[in-house]
């Protein structure tokens, strides 16, 4: 199941967004017994790389993140995301 939420929140993040680099790494072990996980949930960390963040604060690239997530955002499916959005300038330096 683990493997298949990684593809899906690479498949969405693929289809809203240009992607220049992508890594999608399941925390999810890391996690046993918290409330969510027990919901079922994952916990996932997405560094992103994408000219679409290009002129938007961080709090814009995050929302752009989680609109392209849409309803894999509830606790059965991803309990928890931490997001590294970048532009590809800043993923080179």
């Amino acid at each position: 199941m683990s493997r298949e939420r990684v593809e899906l929140i690479e498949e969405r993040l693929r289809a809203a967004l240009t992607v220049e680099g992508l890594e999608v790494i399941d925390d999810s072990h890391l996690h046993r017994g918290h409330a969510g996980a027990r919901a079922g949930g994952g916990h996932y960390r997405v560094r992103i790389i994408s000219p679409d963040f290009e002129g938007r604060g961080t709090i814009a690239r995050h929302r752009m993140v989680y609109a392209a997530m849409g309803d894999a955002m509830r606790n059965d499916v991803i309990h928890a995301l931490s997001i590294q959005a970048l532009t590809p300038a800043e993923a080179v330096g």
